[in-house]
């Protein structure tokens, strides 16, 4: 299976303190300071509580490195669990969340960025705001958002809770077993269907060609109706 083309890094932004103005500067300094400290605390008041940390892989170097990290947590025991934010994937994610607990494994969470032919903009429909940017960096947050709200609805397993969230970025199926070839986890856990219920997208029907031709065994949970 060939790998997919990588997509460029995008530059991470970084923030720098102002220096502090002299006394002499007067109190018009003074206030626009308090008043940059008080917003910085807002944004981290909105932000509290947000246990997710979601690391997208573009390319070969950043995806082994994070492999690396999920198998040494466990000496090498891993769940797998490929999501697509439906309610098929939720079901499946705490099924294998609740294994892991049991069996002293770390979870790891797969989402393969992918906008179908099928539904083209899915990522935008999953999102409040409308606005543009890469696709990957709105499946970021659609992920973030997926999993903080599983973590506060499932706050008693913790292995949501410290579980390695990995994108890559390619068609579903290839990347699934790519990356469960490279993991090597003990089992990879996926829902039945996919999001939209449309033959051919994201997991679903993907679900029978990845129990097919994936290198370790997979447990396909039903929704629970």
């Amino acid at each position: 299976m060939s790998e997919n083309q990588d997509l460029p890094e995008a530059a991470a932004a970084d923030e720098t303190l102002a220096a502090a103005k002299p006394e002499q500067a007067g109190k018009g300094s003074d206030k626009k300071q308090d008043e940059g400290k008080d917003s910085k605390s807002s944004k981290s008041g909105s932000n509290k509580g947000r246990h997710a940390d979601v690391h997208l892989a573009e390319d070969k170097e950043q995806l082994n490195k994070l492999i690396k990290t999920t198998r040494k947590r466990s000496d090498g025991r891993v769940i797998m669990v490929p999501v697509d934010f439906s309610a098929p994937s939720r079901e499946a994610l705490l099924f294998a969340a609740d294994l892991a607990q049991m069996t002293s494994a770390t979870l790891m969470v797969l989402h393969v960025v992918h906008d179908p032919g099928e539904m083209p903009g899915y990522y935008s429909t999953l999102v409040k705001k409308k606005r543009v940017d890469r696709i990957q960096d709105i499946a970021k947050e659609v992920f973030d958002d997926f999993m903080h709200d599983l973590i506060k609805e499932n706050a008693k397993v913790k292995t949501l809770k410290h579980a390695e969230n990995v994108m890559v970025i390619g068609l579903p199926v290839t990347r699934i077993l790519q990356v469960a070839e490279k993991v090597e986890p003990f089992l990879v856990v996926m829902g039945s269907q996919g999001r939209t219920g449309l033959k051919h997208l994201f997991l679903g029907s993907k679900a029978e060609q990845i129990v097919q031709l994936c290198p370790v065994p997979v447990t396909i949970v039903k929704q629970k109706k």
